[in-house]
C-alpha cells in the first residue's frame, strides 16, 4: 500500500527555514513513493485543529516541520491515537528534537527514515489548566520566573536563540517578585515556600538547551520537578547559568523531586508555559501519560 504521510508546517518558523525544509521533504517523500498531505496553520489554534484533522485520517505518520510550539500543537492531535509523530526541527529552541534525536541532514535520508517507520513509545504529560480543560505537553512546564522570561522573549521583535533567552532573563530580573508556591506530588505536599520558579519536566531542557530537569526521561513514567528557592538576586544570577549544564541541581537553593502527578499552586504573574507555549495561570495539575505517543525514530 502507498504510505500516507501528513506534514504539519509552520511556514514562518525559523525565519522561513521550515517552509524550505517542508518543500524539500515533501518532494523527497513523493519521490520515494509516498502520498503527502501538507497542512499549514495560520495560528497556534489553527495548527492544533489541522493536527487533529490530520490524525483523524489515520496517516502512517504526522511529521511536524517547525519549532517546539508547532510540535506541541501536533501532539494534541496524535496523543493516544497511535499515529506516529515525527519532528523536523526548524524553530528557535528545538528542545524536543534535541530530546528525541535530530533527523539526518538531507531531505532524502529523512524521507527514508520516516518511511522506515521506526518508533519509540514516549510518555507525554496530561495538563489540567485552571479552567478545567486539558492539554498535553512533551518537554517542560515552566511556572514562575522562567515562564515570565519565555513571555518576554516571545515579545522580542527578532528571534535570537539562546542569546535572546539570556537577554530576557536579565530584563525580567528587574521586576520579578518571588511566588508563594505550594507543590503537591503524588498526593503529598512536598514544597510550601516562596520561590523563583518551578519546572515540571518530561524531558530535560527548555530555552534552547537549558538542562533545567537534567535527569528527566520521557520513557520512565515519571515527572521531574525542579524548584528554585527565593534568594538574593546576585546569588540567583550566579546559579542560573549552571542550569545550562544541569549543575544547579546540587545547590542548596534547588529542590529536586519526582512523581507521577504534580499539582502547582501559587499566585504568580501571567501564564505558565509548556513546550514554549502559553497555558494558563496557576493552579495546574500535571499527570504523566505513559506511552501516550509513538515518536518516529529519525536518527540515522
Amino acid at each position: 500500500m502507498t504510505p500516507q504521510i501528513a506534514l504539519l508546517v509552520n511556514p514562518s518558523s525559523g525565519r522561513r527555514r521550515a517552509a524550505i525544509a517542508a518543500v524539500r521533504l515533501k518532494e523527497a517523500l513523493r519521490g520515494a513513493g509516498a502520498r503527502v498531505h501538507v497542512h499549514t496553520g495560520g495560528s497556534s489554534a489553527d495548527s492544533r485543529r489541522m493536527a487533529r484533522l490530520a490524525a483523524s485520517e489515520a496517516p502512517d505518520a504526522l511529521v511536524a516541520v517547525g519549532g517546539d510550539g508547532l510540535l506541541h500543537q501536533a501532539l494534541q492531535g496524535v496523543a493516544g491515537t497511535g499515529v506516529p509523530l515525527g519532528v523536523i526541527p526548524a524553530g528557535t529552541g528545538n528542545d524536543i528534537a534535541r530530546a528525541f534525536g535530530h533527523p539526518p541532514r538531507t531531505a532524502r535520508a529523512t524521507a527514508e527514515a520516516i518511511l522506515a517507520g521506526r518508533t519509540r513509545p514516549s510518555d507525554a504529560v496530561r495538563l489540567r489548566l485552571a479552567d478545567g480543560t486539558h492539554r498535553y505537553f512533551l518537554s517542560v512546564l515552566a511556572c514562575g520566573f522562567d515562564a515570565r522570561v519565555n513571555e518576554r522573549v516571545n515579545g522580542f521583535r527578532f528571534r535570537l536563540g539562546r542569546a535572546g533567552y539570556v537577554a530576557g532573563l536579565l530584563a525580567e530580573l528587574r521586576s520579578f517578585v518571588p511566588i508563594d508556591y505550594e507543590i503537591e506530588i503524588d498526593g503529598r505536599t512536598r514544597i510550601a515556600e516562596p520561590g523563583m520558579l518551578v519546572a515540571v519536566g518530561n524531558t530535560s531542557s527548555y530555552g534552547g538547551g537549558m538542562q533545567i530537569c537534567p535527569d528527566a526521561d520521557p520513557e520512565d513514567g515519571l515527572l521531574d520537578v525542579t524548584f528554585m528557592r527565593q534568594g538574593p538576586l546576585h546569588r540567583f544570577l550566579r546559579l542560573f547559568p549552571l542550569a545550562y549544564t544541569g549543575g544547579h541541581t546540587g545547590l542548596p537553593e534547588v529542590v529536586v523531586e519526582r512523581g507521577r502527578r504534580v499539582t502547582v499552586r501559587g499566585h504568580g504573574p501571567g501564564p505558565a508555559y509548556a513546550d514554549g507555549e502559553p497555558m494558563s495561570a496557576l493552579p495546574l495539575v500535571c499527570e504523566t501519560a505513559p506511552k501516550a505517543v509513538e515518536m518516529l525514530d529519525l536518527t540515522s
